[in-house]
């Protein structure tokens, strides 16, 4: 054989040796959002409020304003992963990826958040929450246009490494962080500035947690008022995909 034709085929040989090496994906690997709800079980969360804002997250995956926006994007369907977070690396996975066209489907979701155990009464260790849901959005089965991380919290971050900067990092690689807050009429008696901090929660969040195009806050009147802002900002994020049609 030639040199010419030596390398022609080698070229030949590389080209195939790339084509294999890219995953395929079928097309019902894609959706319109992946969506990572990230949420605060740390130690002012106690169990009253844990189970009032578990119920409120299932309420809110199954409500039918929400399953109208996950179904109007172009691939009719959005791709979510729950998971809980404390201190420093006390992350759990409470919801795997998911797709979530149709009721149904919300369904089987909403019985694993309402089920599963909780695993952690830590510090606050908002970073952790963001690094973990990362690592999620890393590893998902789901191809889309956006990634989402959506954290609620009721206080301050105290553990773990600055917020500010797993923010930046997650927002350098195209992913948005949207906020929400969980308000509390009484301070925190072991320590008032982690639930009212200077400014209020709100700007708190503004300043240090939320990022990247489109990022907003929304604010809970408290864990019983969770599930009902719940919607309204599942709706908010989900209609961006929306808008994407056409």
């Amino acid at each position: 054989m030639s040199k010419r034709m030596t390398a022609l085929a080698a070229a030949f040989a590389l080209a195939v040796v790339v084509l294999l090496g890219q995953p395929a994906h079928a097309e019902s690997d894609y959706a319109d959002l992946l969506l990572v709800l990230s949420a605060d079980v740390s130690r002012s969360v106690d169990e009253r409020k844990f189970r009032l804002q578990r119920e409120g997250y299932a309420k809110a995956l199954t409500d039918p304003r929400v399953l109208r926006a996950m179904a109007a994007g172009p691939r009719g369907r959005i791709a979510l992963a729950f998971m809980e977070w404390a201190s420093a690396g006390d992350q759990a996975v409470v919801v795997d990826w998911m797709p979530i066209g149709s009721r149904e489907e919300a369904e089987r979701v909403a019985k694993r958040v309402r089920e599963a155990p909780r695993a952690f009464r830590g510090r606050t260790s908002i970073s952790t929450g963001i690094d973990a849901a990362m690592a999620l959005l890393a590893k998902s089965p789901f191809q889309a246009p956006r990634h989402v991380i959506d954290v609620s919290g009721d206080g301050t971050h105290n553990s773990g490494r600055p917020v500010t900067v797993a923010r930046d990092e997650a927002v350098e690689k195209g992913v948005t962080i949207n906020g929400l807050v969980i308000l509390s009429e009484v301070p925190l008696p072991t320590n008032p500035l982690h639930t009212h901090p200077e400014g209020g929660l709100t700007a708190w969040y503004e300043k240090h947690v939320i990022g990247g195009p489109g990022a907003f806050v929304v604010e809970a009147k408290g864990f019983e008022a969770f599930g009902q802002s719940l919607i309204a900002k599942l709706i908010k994020e989900i209609a961006q995909v929306a808008r994407q049609r056409g």
